[in-house]
């Protein structure tokens, strides 16, 4: 195979098997389970923005400073997207929240968090498109173990932003069907980067950081707020549980996959 069809084959195959995995295992989860998984999400968000994606970020920007800034910018951003979402689709007072928004509509429109996590993944797919293109260019060994490590690290992380899409209001079909399009970003990013690669690598930490963003403003702003309601203690030691093993999860997969690739 020419290194180009290595690059669209792992991108498509890369892309769709996370989705396709983390679906299976979502979609097979209890309603009962949904308020654990909520818990558990948080944790997989923010431990992939601050373990995995940011520090990425600021390794290919050389600039630290700069990269924070960029995640702090697409903070306020997705706080205007978001408000921009409310006031689309909330016609009356009181809509001023998930449930409000939830209970005022249907469609996958009335998801704020659900909106932003599948822009967030955009970004982060074709990132994970130019990194398997950059590795293939390098070496074709490099470009398998790359492509194994991003599906690797997207399992988990899409597993909760499953749970989050379909907390946000989209069936089942509709949360696939959405993810699984996003998902093509990688082969759109691989393909950039193939064809005009210095071009594509001078956007990353840009990506990088909007991607980092999105999934810390959902995670702080729209589900560890939901997490309040619950405040008994056994509950809040639940939730702590399981916050750490989102992120636990992501650090476990990391270091599996360094391990694998070293």
């Amino acid at each position: 195979m020419s290194i180009l069809a290595w690059i669209v084959f792992m991108s498509l195959l890369g892309g769709a098997l996370s989705v396709i995995a983390a679906a299976a295992f979502a979609f097979s989860a209890r309603s009962t389970w949904v308020p654990h998984l909520i818990s558990y999400a948080i944790g997989a968000l923010l431990g992939a923005s601050f373990l995995e994606v940011l520090p990425h970020a600021m390794t290919a920007s050389g600039d630290a400073q700069g990269s924070a800034a960029m995640v702090l910018a697409g903070i306020l951003i997705f706080f205007v997207l978001e408000k921009l979402v409310l006031w689309r689709h909330c016609h009356i007072e009181d809509c001023e929240g998930h449930e409000h928004a939830h209970d005022h509509g249907h469609g996958h429109d009335h998801g704020r968090s659900g909106l932003l996590i599948l822009v967030g993944d955009t970004f982060h797919n074709f990132v994970d498109g130019v990194l398997i293109a950059a590795a293939f260019m390098e070496d074709w060994r490099l470009g398998l173990i790359t492509a194994i490590a991003i599906v690797a690290h997207e399992i988990p992380q899409e597993v909760g932003d499953f749970v989050i899409l379909l907390h946000s209001g989209y069936s089942r079909a509709r949360a696939f069907a959405f993810n699984l399009l996003s998902s093509l970003a990688t082969l759109i990013g691989g393909l950039l980067a193939y064809f005009a690669l210095s071009a594509a690598q001078g956007a990353v930490p840009v990506m990088l950081s909007l991607a980092a963003a999105s999934m810390i403003y959902v995670a702080v702003a729209d589900l560890i707020p939901g997490l309040h309601k619950r405040t008994a203690l056994k509950a809040t030691v639940q939730q702590v549980v399981l916050i750490c093993l989102g992120i636990g999860s992501i650090a476990l997969t990391h270091r599996l996959v360094e391990r694998f690739g070293g």
